[in-house]
């Protein structure tokens, strides 16, 4: 029973505000000024070129160009040709280089002869005794070197 009362109350103040503003708005538009008068109509060639005269104002700065993502950066690595799709030949063209390096007789084949040459020799590069075993201490030269860690450009 409380909240139909309520409801009933809260419909009327909000009925009696909206006729109270609709009068007000209504008032404002009848003592608008008239609009001007029509001068007289001058017919305009449609071939000639606009005239105008800016005097000293100054036009808004040409946009700068945004700086990109850094996943957008990524993206532009691969999308070669800039058409916001990447295909699998644009996917594959980045590893192109170490591929060429791996195919020592540039067949573009890789055997598992060539494949093997390379981990043969950085497994060598590994063995610093020359013993063909990897300790420990040998394998840790191996690991990948730290990433520097950048600032946050939050």
């Amino acid at each position: 029973m409380r909240q139909t009362v309520l409801g009933v109350f809260l419909g009327l103040v909000f009925a009696g505000v909206g006729v109270f503003w609709w009068q007000g708005r209504a008032q404002v538009e009848q003592n608008a000024p008239p609009p001007p008068e029509p001068e007289e109509i001058v017919e305009i060639d449609p071939n000639a070129l606009p005239e105008s005269d800016p005097g000293e104002m100054i036009g808004p700065a040409p946009p700068e160009a945004s700086e990109l993502t850094r996943e957008e950066r990524r993206f532009f690595r691969y999308d070669r040709n800039r058409d916001r799709k990447i295909t699998r030949n644009e996917m594959l063209s980045s590893r192109a280089d170490a591929f060429r390096k791996l195919d020592k007789d540039g067949n573009n084949l890789l055997t598992f002869e060539e494949w093997a040459v390379r981990t043969s020799d950085r497994f060598a590069e590994m063995d610093g005794d020359g013993d063909a075993e990897l300790t420990q201490a040998e394998f840790a030269t191996s690991a990948p070197k730290p990433r520097r860690q950048t600032r946050c450009n939050c």
